[in-house]
């Protein structure tokens, strides 16, 4: 039996880690007449060279790894896979389609079989399966996490570390793309919005293991490593001690320049992991920080236990060592957060000064404690992917628009590190910088210029106009801040 494990990834620059992972685990339990490989496209791929790679040498299955990003993308290949080779089998896994299978399959009868959950050891035991011709519905032992038509099983959670992924044919497939380091899986958190929480309790993966991957990567060409395990420092033990490994090979085993992004909880931080993160080199590592809010009271429905007024102090302390990327998240649309308190929340960030800012949306996804409890919130969403907010009883739809401007306005004009002599100027002119951003946004779609007039110069001249006609700000002064951040 030929397989082929497909993933969709979302620009060529992201080389997803599961398929990988599937693969090794069907290496290691090396079910007989089972052949696979791995494949991979991207969403902005024409759909027909996609499936003219998938369909190469007739797979007899095609297992496709599904995402938020690329669950319709997914389905519309499935189904061209199934009317070109009606004889293949068609299997779906990963959290877009763990915790709603029965539905998915309802509606989609070109997906034979999904697996829900972890992959490793379900994916060889299927194969196994559908290459001895047997049913894996009657499969003894039965395979975890299978879901089929009239046939539902939990989410598939294992214990221990799994094969690992990074194969040579890998390292070879990378191509300097993004790599992903997986060095724990499950969270030890609940927050209402994510899935991780309901991956089963953490686990940690030997650290032996996680330093010869570490090393793998910095050497495969690759010049980001991200570490996708979902609070980074929850083990603190664990995570100083690969902090304290790379700094050790930095500029020698490790290449100077490869940078590692670890994703943080910053209110947990020791005084031992600011003294790791203290001696990195500059651009070495980028921290990305889930903040979500400021409003204790959404942190509260969330379950997320923060002090922030710790949690302040920390980011001050990590953005003030000037020699890492600092990444701030905040999530729009939480319970008890409207648009007030999600301007004074904005206010707060800003003025811890990250390098970036990212300004999002509440994703209502399927299995997640948010999910189940919408209507007690109000809150009503898209009913596909992203299954982004509409609105909820604290934040009506008008002030969601009016939030999709002033995100749109950081990334362009703080998150692009183009304006850090002007913005500073600007900031005197507002009582909170919150305003600037809603203001600025509202003149772009008061003058069309939402959708277009994004090039770097066309920006500065846009900021120059709005600052004349809205503020009636001094032109030669602002246009002098603006050459100067132009040639910086």
């Amino acid at each position: 039996m030929k397989a082929v494990l497909f993933a969709l990834n979302a620009k060529y620059i992201h080389s997803s880690l599961a398929p990988w992972c599937l693969l090794a685990g069907v290496e290691a339990a090396g079910p007989a007449g089972v052949c696979a490989e791995v494949r991979e496209g991207t969403v902005n791929e024409p759909e027909r060279d996609v499936l003219a790679r998938i369909l190469d040498g007739e797979p007899d299955a095609v297992l496709f790894s599904c995402y938020l990003w690329n669950i319709r993308e997914t389905l519309r290949l499935a189904a061209a896979v199934k009317a070109a080779r009606p004889g293949a089998y068609v299997v779906l896994g990963g959290p877009e389609v763990s915790y709603n299978a029965g539905e998915v399959l309802a509606e989609n009868p070109q997906v034979d079989y999904i697996l829900s959950g972890e992959g490793e050891r379900s994916v060889p035991m299927l194969l196994a399966s559908l290459a001895a011709g047997r049913k894996p519905e009657e499969a003894a032992p039965p395979i975890p996490g299978l879901c089929a038509r009239g046939f539902l099983s939990a989410p598939c959670v294992e214990e221990g570390a799994p094969p690992s992924p990074y194969a040579p044919a890998y390292l070879e497939n990378l191509r300097g793309r993004i790599a992903y380091l997986e060095t724990s899986r499950g969270c030890p958190y609940a927050c209402a919005f994510c899935l991780s929480g309901r991956c089963g309790k953490p686990r940690w993966f030997p650290l032996e293991q996680a330093k010869r991957n570490i090393l793998t990567l910095a050497r495969s060409g690759a010049h980001t490593v991200k570490f996708i395990d979902r609070t980074f420092n929850a083990n603190p033990a664990h995570a100083n001690a690969i902090l304290a490994f790379i700094l050790k090979h930095y500029g020698r085993d490790i290449p100077a320049g490869v940078c590692f992004h670890f994703e943080l909880a910053g209110d947990i931080l020791r005084e031992e992991t600011f003294a790791l993160l203290e001696q990195a080199p500059p651009g070495a590592f980028q921290l990305e920080i889930g903040m979500q809010s400021f409003c204790e009271k959404t942190l509260a429905a969330v379950r997320r236990k923060t002090d922030t007024g710790v949690l302040k102090q920390n980011i001050r302390r990590l953005v003030a060592m000037g020699n890492m990327h600092v990444h701030i998240d905040l999530i729009a649309g939480l319970p008890y957060e409207d648009y007030d308190s999600f301007r004074r929340s904005f206010a707060d960030v800003y003025a811890l000064r990250p390098q970036q800012l990212q300004l999002g949306f509440l994703k209502v996804l399927c299995g997640s404690f948010m999910y189940e409890h919408t209507e007690e919130y109000d809150c009503h969403y898209q009913e596909r992917e992203p299954y982004e907010v509409l609105y909820t009883k604290w934040l009506p739809y008008d002030d969601v628009l009016k939030l999709k401007d002033v995100e749109e306005m950081v990334e362009v004009y703080y998150n692009s590190g183009q304006f850090v002599h002007t913005l500073p100027m600007i900031e005197h002119l507002y009582e909170n910088p919150f305003d600037f951003f809603q203001e600025l946004g509202d003149f772009y779609r008061a003058k069309g210029y939402s959708e277009a007039a994004h090039n770097r110069i066309q920006r500065y001249e846009i900021l120059l106009e709005f600052l004349q006609d809205e503020k009636q700000q001094d032109e030669a002064f602002f246009r002098q801040m603006m050459v100067l951040d132009l040639y910086a």
